[in-house]
């Protein structure tokens, strides 16, 4: 009796199971969209849709534009759906050759390019929120973290040595900075909005993390048009700074050489950066957050007893978010960010500011050797480095002017101003920020 019951309770709950299971089966197959037989040509016809070539050819209306933040995402024009990415395809193989060709900054222009790439592929998304470069976008330049990041692993890597051997060098640095209070008048001159031409200014110190960290505060809609100009720049250095350094001064001048540096005492690189994040913190405490990491990777090499700390941050760290930010940034030469008059507008301030600031750092080396001594002339080719684009802008001077003279070596004399330059631009970012915040 009790075998009959077992059986017959088994046989119930394996009726209640299938009958689930044929419920469950009908509700998919009523929700399930039935498949529509296509013929061949059909079939070739709806794969040619979906390719970039037709999209490229036969843009549509209501396409959005591929941003990370959805709330500055508008309708992309036909131009920028086709011909506007056509054009991005060219600036970005432009940039390749470049990148690898001419050697100009492929660690930043490599990746800054090829994300630029990556942001034109029609249907893709892929700079858009949910899209690979719009999540790096979001996830350390639109929050301004891999700025901080960076100025950790460039203080790693910064020795302060020339500029402590040599202080007036720091004079260099600060004249470098004139360019971005000049733009600054001259952007406000041109429309801009005082939080916007601030933001803007900061662009002409040749300092592409602190464009990042003034931009994110100030006007974090011009954000990725900012970013793009700044690393734009500090790339192409190379082209941009030898034709003023020419311009500026005579052939006598380039072939200046500096004395031979002092030995500078460990304790004197030691105490430096903490002095320097003191006296921010003190006076300037909206520059903190950048002088801060500079100061702390600084710190960490000179104290030699974290080697691998420093080691970390000089090089993987430092990679690392090179690659991340390359691509971030290479996300608005999309069409649609890029080919807008405000982008091309701030590209044009921008390339100004640069200008300027190389300018400004050559004029005022050659009024100090108006006031030296013979055999303490400067090389008016090292006030080219006062901007912040460190090291880039010292090994552009140490070639310009080894191109006149073989023998002169001026790497380590241009990394007093550019050292400098780099401490420069964070307190005028400081100064923005304190005032117009």
């Amino acid at each position: 009796m009790n075998k009959r019951l077992i059986i017959l309770f088994l046989m119930v709950w394996f009726a209640f199971l299938n009958l689930n299971a044929a419920d469950t089966h009908v509700a998919v197959d009523v929700n399930k969209t039935e498949y529509v037989a296509k013929s061949f040509p059909e079939l070739l016809s709806s794969l040619y849709q979906s390719t970039g070539i037709n999209a490229l050819i036969n843009p549509k209306d209501g396409v959005m534009t591929a941003e990370s933040n959805p709330k500055y995402s508008r309708p992309m024009t036909h131009f920028e759906q086709s011909w506007g990415r056509v054009i991005m395809f060219l600036i970005v193989f432009l940039l390749f050759y470049l990148a690898i060709a001419k050697g100009f900054e492929p660690l930043l222009l490599l990746p800054i390019a090829f994300g630029g790439l990556l942001a034109n592929i029609p249907l893709a998304e892929m700079a858009g929120p949910n899209g690979m470069l719009g999540i790096i976008y979001n996830m350390g330049i639109a929050n301004g973290f891999f700025p901080l990041l960076i100025f950790m692993g460039v203080g790693a890597m910064t020795d302060f040595g020339p500029l402590l051997a040599n202080p007036k060098t720091a004079i260099l640095g600060g004249a470098a900075q004139f360019a971005i209070f000049g733009s600054l008048v001259g952007a406000v001159a041109l429309g801009f909005g005082l939080q916007d031409a601030s933001a803007i200014a900061i662009i002409g110190g040749a300092d592409g993390p602190t464009s990042i960290f003034v931009a994110n505060t100030l006007a974090p809609q011009l954000l990725g048009a900012i970013a793009v100009a700044a690393y734009s720049y500090m790339a192409l250095v190379p082209v941009i700074q030898p034709p003023i350094m020419k311009a500026l001064t005579t052939d006598a001048e380039r072939r200046i050489k500096m004395p031979t540096l002092r030995k500078v005492h460990k304790l004197e690189k030691l105490f430096l950066p903490i002095l320097i994040l003191m006296m921010a913190i003190l006076v300037l405490p909206e520059s903190a957050p950048l002088i801060g990491a500079f100061a702390l990777g600084n710190f960490a090499k000179e104290s030699g007893v974290v080697e691998r700390l420093s080691d970390t941050m000089q090089n993987s760290l430092i990679n690392i978010i090179t690659i991340f930010l390359g691509l971030g940034v290479g996300s608005k030469l999309a069409a649609d960010k890029f080919l807008v008059p405000e982008t091309l507008g701030i590209m044009v301030i921008g390339l100004i500011a640069f200008s300027l600031g190389t300018a400004s750092g050559v004029i005022v080396a050659k009024i100090m050797n108006k006031f030296s001594s013979p055999e303490n002339q400067i090389n008016p080719l090292i006030g080219a480095a006062g901007v912040s684009a460190v090291p880039m802008a010292a090994r552009v001077v140490s070639k310009v002017g080894q191109e006149y003279d073989r023998s002169n070596i001026l790497l380590m004399h241009a990394m007093g101003p550019n050292v400098s330059g780099v401490i420069g631009s964070a307190v005028a970012a400081g100064v923005l920020l304190s005032i117009f915040k």
